[in-house]
């Protein structure tokens, strides 16, 4: 298989802290890879590593063979909240075409190539008829739905979600990971998750991060193996030696 993601003894610290502590990861093409673990485990650091928006203080990161500052295009990134204030006026399609944004433009002008790959994102979610609708007054699935638009907008390899479903009922967490599992059929996903129940009928693979990262068994996964991995797992907070 392909691999997409390549992390090897990799450490992490903040003011002395150690957030992350020698993680070795490996994510192949086709892979929906969930990481679960505590508030403050490191979760979202690892994304952001990955992402190539901060480096490792030890080890290295590879994203498609080479630094995620080279490859990071590669990736679609959804977010675990968005800064938008309901009543800002921005459409449905507006949001979704802000993922194909070139990075220093303050007003950007779409193509019809740009606004084609938007309607093909928004189609690729089930929102297609509500493109011109206003992003706030749509319901949280919804407003998941559009997010995960905008990240596929750039055509990407790999699709990173940081809790995608947090502060969704049980329902609409049920609609959100069965769209990712049929987006999974073309693209690689990495998941943050507290839903540890649930993904154990979307995802391939798990790890729990707390600091240290600890892969799932070999075998099939069940929410029993998955809580059974959390219990097992936990590891405290270290310092940089």
């Amino acid at each position: 298989m392909t691999k997409v993601l390549e992390i090897n003894e990799v450490s992490f610290a903040y003011e002395r802290r150690l957030i992350l502590d020698r993680i070795d990861l490996m994510v192949e093409a086709g892979d929906f890879f969930a990481v679960i673990g505590p508030n403050g485990g490191g979760k979202t650091t690892l994304l952001r590593l990955i992402l190539g928006s901060i480096e490792p203080v030890r080890g290295t990161v590879r994203l498609f063979g080479q630094s995620p500052q080279k490859t990071s295009r590669l990736a679609g990134y959804v977010p675990q909240s968005v800064d938008l204030e309901k009543d800002f006026p921005v459409s449905v399609l507006e949001v979704v075409l802000m993922g194909r944004m070139l990075t220093g433009k303050i007003f950007p002008r779409y193509s019809a190539a740009d606004h084609a790959a938007a309607e093909a994102a928004l189609k690729a979610v089930g929102l297609h008829e509500l493109g011109g609708a206003k992003f706030g007054e749509l319901s949280g699935g919804q407003k998941q739905r559009t997010l995960i638009a905008r990240a596929l907008v750039s055509d990407p390899q790999l699709l990173i979600l940081d809790e995608p479903t947090a502060n969704l009922d049980h329902r609409v967490k049920l609609e959100i990971y069965s769209l990712l599992k049929e987006l999974n059929q073309k693209v690689t996903i990495i998941v943050v998750s507290h839903d540890l129940g649930l993904i154990a009928s979307y995802v391939n693979k798990v790890a729990y991060l707390n600091r240290r990262l600890v892969p799932h068994p070999p075998g099939k996964i069940s929410p029993a193996s998955i809580a059974d991995l959390y219990q097992r797992a936990a590891a405290p907070p270290g310092v940089v030696e």
